[in-house]
C-alpha cells in the first residue's frame, strides 16, 4: 500500500516564508512586494518584518495569501555580537488569520514607524532578550503554544554553531537555505546544520526562503531564489498554514518534486529534470541516483530500513540547484 509523504491530492502553491518591506528595513512596500512576487508565480508570502507584526489581510485575494508574521531577534552579549556578530533570529508566522495581536514583543526601532498599526497583547510582559539556549527555547516554545509556526533562520549568517542550535527546542522548521545570505557571500546551504539538529533528536521541517529586503535593484537582488512548494487543497490562509504544520511541502532553489511516496519498504520520488537525486539518513548510509553524461533523470527509488532513523531526499538540477524534502522518520514510515 502506498504511503504518500507529499499528499497525493491538492495542488502546489509557491511560497516565500521570509521577507521584509518598508514596515521595517525593506525597500518596497507590502503591496509592491506582492506584485513583484506574483509576477514570478508566487501565491503565498509571509510578511516577516523585524520585531513588529503588522497584518496585511487587505492584500489577500483569490490568487494570493498574505501570512501574518514577524522576525524575532536576540543578540549575543556585546563581546560576541560586536566582535563576531553572533545572534539568533527566528520567524513567527500566525497559524490563524484572526491572530493579529503580538504577544511576544520588546522595545525596538520600528515601533514609532508603525504607530497605530501595532497591537500588542499587554497581558503578556515584554520578552527578556537573554542570549541563552534556555531563554531562546522558552520563547520558541511559547510562540508555538500561542499558535505561531516557528522557523529558525540562517544559522550561517547568524554565526551560530552546533552547541547553540542543537539546544534550541520548540521550532517547527529551520532554514536549509537563505537566499539573501547566499547573495551576500555566506554559505547558507544548511544541510549539515539540519542533519545536526535531526541527529540530536529534533523532529523538524526544513524551508528555503529569500529573506528579501531589496527584492529588485538596490545593492543586491535578493528575491525569487529560494522558496517552498506547499501542497494544499485550496488557496486559503488556514488551509495553507495547516499544510505547513503537517509538513506538506518541500524546499527548493529551482527543481520541482512532483510526487513522493513509500511502498514495500521503498521510497519513490518523481521530479523535474535532474542531474542527481540522493538520500540522506541519520547514520553513515547514503544512496545516489546519477544521470549519465548529457542526460537527466526524473525519478528514483530508494530502499529504506527501520534502522535508518530518518530519511530525506535531495534533487539537484543541471545548474547545480537543489530541492530538498523534509526528513521522514522511519518509526512513522513503518508504522501500521
Amino acid at each position: 500500500m502506498k504511503k504518500y509523504l507529499l499528499p497525493e491530492n491538492g495542488r502546489f502553491y509557491k511560497a516565500n516564508l521570509h521577507g521584509h518591506t518598508t514596515v521595517s528595513d525593506g525597500k518596497q512596500d507590502p503591496a509592491e512586494v506582492k506584485r513583484l512576487y506574483m509576477e514570478k508565480g508566487y501565491s503565498v508570502l509571509a510578511y516577516t518584518d523585524h520585531h513588529v507584526m503588522v497584518p496585511h489581510h487587505d492584500l489577500t485575494d483569490e490568487n494570493f495569501v498574505a501570512l501574518t508574521g514577524y522576525e524575532f531577534t536576540i543578540h549575543a552579549p556585546d563581546e560576541l555580537y560586536k566582535t563576531i556578530g553572533k545572534v539568533c533570529h527566528f520567524n513567527l508566522i500566525a497559524m490563524d488569520p484572526d491572530h493579529n495581536k503580538q504577544e511576544l514583543y520588546y522595545e525596538n526601532a520600528y515601533e514609532s514607524k508603525n504607530e497605530g498599526k501595532l497591537e500588542y497583547d499587554t497581558s503578556y510582559p515584554p520578552c527578556e532578550l537573554i542570549y541563552s539556549p534556555e531563554n531562546i527555547t522558552k520563547i520558541m516554545q511559547k510562540g508555538r503554544e500561542l499558535g505561531y509556526f516557528v522557523i529558525y533562520n540562517h544559522p550561517t549568517w547568524s554565526n551560530e554553531h552546533y552547541p547553540e542550535y542543537t539546544n534550541y527546542h520548540g521550532m517547527h522548521a529551520m532554514e536549509i537555505c537563505n537566499y539573501s545570505s547566499l547573495m551576500g557571500g555566506y554559505d547558507e546551504n544548511n544541510g549539515h546544520q539540519y542533519d545536526d539538529m535531526l541527529r540530536a533528536g529534533e523532529r523538524i521541517f526544513c524551508v528555503a526562503a529569500d529573506d528579501s529586503h531589496h527584492c529588485v535593484g538596490g545593492k543586491k537582488d535578493d528575491a525569487f531564489g529560494a522558496f517552498v512548494m506547499i501542497k494544499a487543497d485550496r488557496l486559503e490562509y488556514k488551509t495553507i498554514t495547516d499544510a505547513l504544520a503537517a509538513g506538506h511541502f518541500y524546499a527548493s532553489q529551482g527543481p520541482e518534486i512532483h510526487a513522493l511516496w513509500m511502498e514495500d519498504g521503498q521510497v519513490h520520488l518523481c521530479c523535474s529534470d535532474a542531474k542527481k537525486i540522493f538520500m540522506t539518513t541519520a547514520r553513515r548510509k547514503a544512496r545516489l541516483v546519477m544521470a549519465p553524461d548529457g542526460e537527466t533523470v526524473n525519478e528514483a527509488v530508494f530502499d529504506v530500513a527501520p534502522e535508518d532513523i530518518y530519511v530525506r531526499f535531495t534533487v539537484v538540477d543541471c545548474e547545480g540547484l537543489p530541492a530538498q524534502t523534509n526528513a521522514y522518520f522511519t518509526d512513522e514510515l513503518f508504522a501500521e
